[in-house]
């Protein structure tokens, strides 16, 4: 068979067949059956919120926007241009609310503090790992393993001691404290991890869907409750990124989160894929989809949504998230329930998939996961409560090796300016505005003015300050550049503007004075300025041209005494490159000379 790909679109626009990308600012926590409790009395990191601006805004005009709320910025995340600003103490909504509304800002939001809870049944006869036959694993393993794949799991550390978990650790981090301490603080993150990938076919334990996976341990939190900052869980995506993970599991609830967002965006750029967790308040908190990040709604043994699993528009996949037999801290087992582990089980599956065809990239992956997954729903390409489907992890690997050619992405992006228009006059920083689209997902999209490359902005909406002032006057061409992750190139139409940035050129005749009454030789002095360059400066009596100079200053003598009394008019005038010309008059009185005149 042959595999088309029209997987997501990434730009002002995401097709996913049903919904319109935005991010919201709003969140729940993942993985109970009980109404989520409140994080705690705070719920964010007080006195502390997330700011991204406009790729090319200068840094000093950035400084100048948050001091005007009374804000400044104490650090970024790594490689995501996200500033984490210190704002007064009960004042984050306030500060959010008006840097939203600044032009410049792209967004602001509060760094939430997220929390996790999980809930262990107690029947003794809840069947074993009922998860692995329902998603085909038998055969699944027969075709790939996942060897050498590398599973972040961003949680409250693993237990790295666990007899079915320590042949497959690699070395991970804790982004808190920025140090090798990857103990399981919590005991969450163990469970989470053995969903994925515990050693499988060791006599001892469990099985998993990851079978060979390699975990790599991404602690986000050093608080005993496992809650975590959006900060937090944003620098351990980088890093995850940044050191080899090509799938990462978030058993949070991250989807509306921006900056969140914007590392998933990272990731999916290092050749990797995000999974979350959809939430357990059995509820539609009516989210929209999120191209960059996998969420993931759970289900029961009878391939029903579970009781307690979030539904809704954001949601890509289903997956087992009941009585999922794991490890836990300490060396033992149980079977937690929640989307918490619906989302690792898919993390594995996902896992499996590169292995069995590493020439597949981020979004070919994605496809092949929700296209090849069963419909609890007969005749639903897409249902609320399971998104493309329930995985199946051995129609997966099957696509991914005999689903026939992958159609090659030759179709490059689609790009459009549509906040500068041609024969518009411009000055000053310039707000660009640009919608991109492709069948596949956008990298990223480079801004050109005159040739040049301005900046490069890789987080959807695509949004540049340029500082026009840095170009030289008169007409000059934008265009926007967008490529997507096969290479391909779209470019714009190409926008003629016209910088006038010049500000006019200032003259002044200091002496004599306006009005003055002069006899004898007269002492005349103009000085001038410009912010380009002064071409002329020309002194005018009674309408001749008596002296010139391309200097800021020009000093005359004149002998008054061969002119008549009475008044006479002195003009002095500037010229700069802009082509701009500035002039001053005054008048003088003579008298006393014996010449013939009339007073006026």
């Amino acid at each position: 068979m042959s595999l088309k790909l029209v997987a997501h679109t990434t730009g002002l626009y995401v097709d996913k067949s049903r919904v319109r990308y935005a991010l919201l600012v709003a969140i729940v926590m993942t993985f109970t059956v009980n109404a989520l409790a409140a994080p705690n009395s705070e719920g964010w990191k007080q006195g502390q919120i997330l700011v991204k601006h406009r790729a090319g805004l200068p840094a000093e005009q950035f400084r100048k926007i948050l001091e005007g709320h009374g804000g400044r910025s104490i650090g970024l995340l790594k490689n995501l241009e996200i500033h984490k600003v210190e704002v007064p103490l009960n004042a984050e909504d306030a500060v959010i609310n008006a840097l939203s509304r600044n032009p410049h800002v792209k967004f602001a939001e509060k760094d939430m503090l997220l929390s996790v809870t999980e809930w262990i049944p107690n029947d003794p006869d809840y069947p074993n790992a009922w998860h692995l036959t329902k998603l085909e694993m038998p055969v699944a393993w027969e075709m790939a393993t996942a060897s050498n794949i590398i599973i972040a799991i961003l949680d409250s550390g693993v237990d790295g001691s666990h007899p079915d978990l320590t042949g497959h650790i690699v070395p991970g981090w804790n982004v808190v404290s920025d140090s090798a301490d990857t103990v399981d603080i919590n005991g969450h993150g163990t469970m989470v991890a053995g969903a994925a990938a515990a050693s499988t076919n060791n006599d001892i334990g469990v099985a998993a869907v990851g079978w060979n996976a390699n975990i790599m341990p991404i602690r986000i939190t050093n608080r005993s409750d496992g809650y975590a900052y959006v900060s937090d869980i944003a620098n351990g995506l980088v890093w995850a990124a940044n050191n080899g993970a090509q799938v990462a599991n978030i058993s949070f609830n991250v989807t509306p989160y921006a900056s969140i967002t914007t590392a998933a965006q990272y990731m999916k750029s290092k050749g990797g894929l995000v999974v979350a967790a959809a939430g357990n308040n059995a509820s539609d908190p009516d989210w929209v989809d999120n191209a960059s990040i996998i969420a993931v709604s759970a289900t029961s043994s009878s391939d029903l949504k579970a009781s307690f699993s979030n539904y809704g528009r954001y949601i890509d996949v289903a997956a087992p998230g009941v009585g999922i037999r794991t490890t836990t801290s300490g060396g033992g087992y149980g079977s937690p329930s929640g989307t918490s582990f619906s989302s690792p089980v898919t993390a594995g599956v996902i896992a499996l998939i590169f292995s069995a065809n590493p020439s597949l990239t981020p979004d070919e992956v994605e496809y092949i996961l929700e296209t090849s997954a069963d419909d609890p729903v007969e005749g639903a390409d897409w249902h609320a409560h399971y998104g493309h489907g329930r995985i199946n992890a051995a129609r997966a690997i099957e696509t991914a090796l005999y689903g026939g050619n992958i159609v090659l992405d030759n179709e490059p992006p689609s790009v459009t300016i549509f906040t500068v228009f041609s024969g518009d006059t411009i000055s000053g920083l310039v707000a660009v505005d640009v919608n991109a689209s492709d069948n596949t997902s956008v990298k990223h999209v480079a801004l050109y003015v005159g040739g040049d490359l301005i900046e490069v902005d890789s987080s959807f909406p695509y949004q540049f300050d340029w500082d026009s002032s840095l170009t030289i006057d008169g007409e000059t061409s934008l265009t926007a550049v967008a490529y997507d992750p096969a290479g391909n190139e779209g470019r714009s139409e190409s926008i003629v503007v016209i910088i006038d940035n010049d500000e006019l050129p200032t003259i002044n005749i200091s002496e004599p004075a306006d009005g003055s009454t002069v006899s004898q030789k007269v002492l005349i002095n103009v000085n001038g300025s410009d912010d380009i360059l002064i071409t002329s400066m020309e002194l005018y009596i009674d309408g001749v041209l008596e002296s010139s100079t391309t200097s800021d200053s020009l000093t005359f003598q004149w002998n008054s005494r061969k002119a008549s009394d009475g008044f006479h008019t002195i003009k002095a005038e500037i010229s700069d490159s802009g082509g701009n010309i500035v002039s001053q008059s005054i008048e003088v009185y003579i008298e006393a000379n014996g010449n013939r005149g009339k007073k006026r």
